[in-house]
């Protein structure tokens, strides 16, 4: 049998959280092999940053996002020629360029992303392929979570015992359950993730995040207002179902005190968690733990209280838990080149396995 052609690839994010970019540099066929070279991280200047958030919620489009979008993509631009010169890299196959999302709202086949993928590919002379949740939209997908097949991938690749769960606490939290066998997945968003809280630090403490979960342990949870949070019919909704950073309504806050806010949103994080695992077949044996919500100890604490199996930073598995959303769409990319899924009917409920993204050649 011919061995499948194997891909150096740029994969890029830049998530919800809008701290910076992600850029990991892999090796990859799309299918069985991965081989992680390098990661970095490029942090947005506090500008750029603000200019992102302005256009959250625009369903379309407009002149001034269209100038944010250019100023994103050159600083993509960069992060990539930043990475290729750290590693030495002579040549790159390709991008996988996620972009920014903006606004999603599946359930009315609407989803954005901004990212120039012909401008990335003209400043960098690589070629490019972005735009990896439209087409999973238009076939009547959530259009998210997107990597659960890396997921997959690198649980057959590290031979991690299973039914295990990749839990990403980005922005959003999102889950992928992996059990025995190719058919064994299932992936959704579960609730929020670290916007909410990181949101909540920048306004009452003018602060980025909660560094360990610090503040949220010196509050006290508000329980009608974590219940009231918890109402919201997203969570009885079957998976797979995915949402947006600024889906919920945080009005029940008003008059809690600072702290408190900040120790109920981030059990608002767990508990999101928690009744995810309510839709999986098995209790996994082990949550390996990636994005920056692993950093969060009052999080990670609760969680191994609650949950059925060990909770764990992936990075004990070798891998690195900053990387892994960026080094999906390296991996996605080569996929989408390919013409092989990026999405199933168990991972955004399309209604058959669904490839995707817009390939735009180098100048």
């Amino acid at each position: 049998m011919e061995e499948e052609k194997v891909y150096t690839v740029i994969g890029l994010m830049s998530g919800t959280s809008v701290d910076g970019i992600d850029v990991a540099l892999v090796r990859t066929d799309g299918i069985s092999h991965v081989e992680r070279i390098g990661f970095t991280s490029t942090a947005y200047d506090a500008d750029l940053k603000n200019k992102i958030k302005a256009q959250f919620g625009k369903s379309v489009p407009d002149a001034e996002t269209r100038q944010v979008e250019r100023e994103l993509t050159l600083k993509h631009a960069e992060a990539v020629n930043e990475i290729v010169d750290k590693f030495g890299i002579e040549h790159v196959d390709l991008i996988g360029f996620h972009g920014q999302t903006i606004f999603h709202d599946p359930d009315n086949g609407k989803t954005v992303q901004i990212g120039d993928g012909e401008l990335l590919a003209k400043e960098t002379g690589i070629d490019v392929v972005h735009d990896f949740r439209s087409e999973d939209i238009r076939a009547g997908g959530q259009g998210a979570p997107l990597i659960p097949l890396y997921h997959q991938a690198l649980a057959k690749h590290y031979d991690v015992p299973q039914p295990c769960v990749f839990l990403n606490i980005g922005g959003v939290s999102n889950v992928t359950w992996v059990g025995k066998g190719d058919d064994a997945i299932l992936a959704f968003d579960c609730g929020t993730g670290n916007a909410l809280i990181d949101d909540h630090m920048e306004q009452e403490f003018n602060a980025s995040y909660d560094h360990n979960g610090e503040t949220a342990q010196k509050g006290r949870i508000d329980d009608l207002a974590l219940r009231k949070l918890m109402a919201n019919p997203f969570f009885d909704k079957q998976p797979p179902k995915s949402l947006d950073r600024d889906a919920w309504d945080v009005s029940c806050l008003e008059g809690v005190s600072a702290k408190d806010k900040v120790s109920t949103l981030t059990e608002f994080t767990v508990q999101g968690i928690i009744k995810a695992e309510s839709y999986m077949s098995e209790k996994p044996v082990a949550w390996y733990v990636c994005g920056g919500g692993r950093h969060n100890q009052t999080i990670m604490r609760h969680l191994n209280d609650q949950v059925d199996g060990d909770v764990l930073s992936i990075d004990v598995l070798g891998l690195d838990g900053d990387a892994l959303e960026a080094e999906g769409f390296a991996y996605s990319a080569v996929r989408s080149l390919k013409g092989l899924p990026l999405s199933l009917p168990s991972t955004t409920g399309v209604k058959t396995p669904q490839t995707g993204g817009q390939h735009r050649r180098r100048a």
